[in-house]
């Protein structure tokens, strides 16, 4: 029962997400804004939980999405092309931007770092189209390129080596998404699922001894697959820590 359960939760991710994850060359329409910040990038206390790596990735380029593109955490890392519709102001290109928070408000599904919604103007308009302070836009999913990264996992600050782990899931290469993690519990021969605390935030409980092994619940255009991290975190594996998979998502 507790099987079939989880795949009904899971199968409802999908139908979710299934129209978020179509590349194409269709753009919807949409509206977008952005919020304030001293040095024009991400905020580090954004609700995916990136902290100072959502502040910086693509060079502060970000944006809070729609709680319909957030989808509870999983559109965490999602990334777009986003124009805007005012010729005169607009450039073709718009921007590309990672999602690193959540935020709505006015009818949008973006909300901008300032850099990033400057990225939008023509040269030498970016002060018209900060003035508008909100604007119509359109947008797509696209895929993300993280050169020379694989799948990167931050072991949280908040976590007591051996009680308690929580990871952080960082560099999602292509279109895809997280939809579970579980870590291998080898004395019981089983899987464990980790619970998504928030955005791209999974924690457990007295977790396994010893080396551990992840694997990711992968949602993209191939479909729904496992994919496993053998050897993913050490033994002695410590809160603050970075640790690279051997796991590379297109």
């Amino acid at each position: 029962m507790k099987t079939f359960n989880v795949l009904l939760l899971l199968l409802a991710q999908v139908i979710v997400l299934s129209p978020l994850l179509c590349l194409s060359d269709d753009f919807v329409s949409s509206r977008a804004t952005y919020y304030g910040s001293p040095d024009c990038k991400g905020s580090p206390r954004g609700a995916c939980g990136y902290e100072e790596f959502g502040r910086d990735i693509n060079n502060g380029e970000v944006s809070g999405v729609s709680s319909r593109l957030w989808n509870n955490g999983t559109g965490c890392g999602a990334c777009y092309q986003v124009r805007c519709k005012i010729p005169p102001h607009c450039n073709e290109e718009g921007v590309y931007v990672v999602a690193t928070d959540y935020g709505e408000g006015h009818g949008t599904d973006f909300i901008f770092s300032p850099k990033a919604y400057g990225r939008m103007a023509r040269p030498g308009t970016e002060n018209q189209l900060y003035s508008f302070g909100v604007v119509d836009v359109e947008y797509q999913r696209v895929p993300c390129k993280y050169e020379g990264y694989n799948l990167v996992y931050k072991v949280h600050e908040k976590s007591y080596n051996p009680h308690y782990l929580a990871v952080l899931i960082l560099y999602v290469g292509g279109i895809n998404d997280i939809l579970a993690v579980e870590a291998w519990q080898e004395d019981c021969k089983e899987w464990r699922r980790m619970r998504r605390v928030f955005g791209a935030v999974h924690d457990l409980q007295n977790p396994p001894r010893g080396t551990l092994t992840l694997r990711f619940l992968v949602y993209g255009s191939a479909g729904i697959n496992w994919v496993q991290s053998p050897n993913a975190l050490p033994a002695d594996w410590t809160a603050g820590a970075t640790y690279n998979s051997n796991i590379l998502l297109t």
